[in-house]
């Protein structure tokens, strides 16, 4: 009998220890069933916003990719040009970044720019016309005031022979200036130019219609589709150079053409006949033109825009020099593309009316000059009317700004 008490006791305890160890247990295990709950639910309503943030993304239209590219009139480096940009660097070396610095906005502030180099850039002494050799000095002013890239197919290209050719492509590269048109081997002329543009691979290729009568030292030197060729003949080869193009890897390509009329802003039949075939060619975006010394038309043939010549942006040409005014004119053309199932394509044109100022050859955007040049407000507004005159406007085309100033 003694000996069941402690027994009884002994058990008691166990029991009480049993119970307490159970009631712990329980609780634990509704905190972790609680915390999985809640984990549960975190993810579910995680998953369902998810799910709704998908369905409203997939209800918004996707915007199509867009970008600008600039392109723009001759660079015609007469003797009064480049001495005003020894006078600009104090007599020693050539400026010419304050003639280029008015319009910087419409070269430097676009996706892609694009240059005319109508005349060979050379470290030998510069000339004027009608042999012409810009100073070394413009390959910096170039890449200085946005381009990133030119063409140097013009008239003017064998005026130093091939060694200016040569020398005109070493000067833009070491600037980080790419160039197509002329060339120094014949490797280096099948070799496409493509371009970055936001999103898109743009391509480049270039022609002249004529070297002055001076015959090109190798096939390859300059590309040239002479005037009086068959329009068929010339757009075959333009038609190669783009599926080479494409091929490299560009999305979509614009051709770059010195040709036309000097000084007159009508297109001629030889310009159009071209044109008509050079739009038909898969991957051609737009043709820009150089050549006449002034603006011509922007005109759409095919659904593709075709700027028949920008004029000039920089030289000495004017009605001082004993040349009609409108040589003192030119534009700077912002092609607007946009993506669309066909490919990349230029939905609209903006242009920028430009006069190049007689004192200093800086480069006057004509729609806003005027408040920083009162004193040239009549001309710039002359100016500005006669380039749009010419140039026109559409639902798709339009001057800037587009109304008088």
């Amino acid at each position: 009998m003694r000996s069941q008490a402690p027994l009884r006791g002994t058990l008691g305890q166990l029991v009480t220890t049993s119970c307490r160890r159970s009631r712990h247990l329980i609780v634990l295990f509704s905190i972790a069933f609680a915390a999985l709950a809640g984990l549960v639910l975190i993810v579910a309503r995680e998953a369902v916003g998810f799910t709704s943030q998908v369905g409203m993304a997939a209800d918004e239209p996707v915007r199509p990719a867009r970008f600008t590219v600039s392109v723009s009139g001759d660079l015609l480096i007469h003797s009064p040009v480049w001495e005003d940009a020894l006078a600009f660097g104090n007599g020693r070396t050539y400026d010419f970044d304050p003639m280029f610095r008015p319009v910087r906005r419409y070269i430097a502030g676009v996706d892609l720019a694009i240059c005319h180099v109508e005349t060979p850039i050379t470290t030998g002494p510069p000339s004027g016309y009608p042999i012409f050799s810009a100073p070394a000095a413009l390959a910096a002013g170039i890449r200085k005031a946005g381009w990133s890239a030119c063409d140097t197919a013009s008239n003017h290209s064998l005026d130093q022979g091939q060694s200016g050719i040569r020398e005109t492509g070493r000067l833009l590269r070491a600037q980080k200036v790419r160039h197509t048109g002329s060339a120094p081997s014949a490797k280096a002329a099948r070799r496409p130019v493509i371009l970055d543009a936001g999103p898109a691979k743009v391509g480049l290729v270039a022609y002249t219609d004529a070297t002055n009568g001076i015959p090109p030292p190798h096939r390859w030197s300059v590309n040239l589709l002479p005037a009086a060729e068959p329009a068929r003949k010339k757009a075959r080869i333009v038609a190669r150079d783009v599926r080479r193009t494409l091929a490299a890897g560009a999305d979509t390509v614009i051709v770059n053409l010195q040709w036309g009329d000097e000084n007159s802003p009508v297109p001629n039949h030889s310009q159009r006949a071209l044109a008509r075939r050079i739009v038909a060619i898969d991957g051609v975006a737009a043709i820009a033109g150089q050549g006449p010394h002034v603006v011509q038309p922007i005109d759409r043939i095919g659904g593709k825009f075709v700027i028949f010549s920008s004029g000039n942006l920089l030289s000495n040409q004017s009605a001082m020099a004993g040349l009609p005014a409108a040589t003192q004119d030119g534009m700077i053309a912002l092609l607007g593309f946009t993506e669309t199932p066909r490919g990349f394509m230029v939905k609209r044109v903006d242009y920028v009316p430009t006069l190049v100022e007689p004192d200093g050859h800086r480069i006057l955007a004509t729609g806003r000059g005027r408040r920083k040049h009162p004193e040239m407000a009549d001309e710039l507004t002359d100016s500005w009317r006669r380039t749009v005159h010419v140039v026109g406007r559409g639902p798709h085309l339009k001057p800037i700004p587009k109304h008088r100033p």
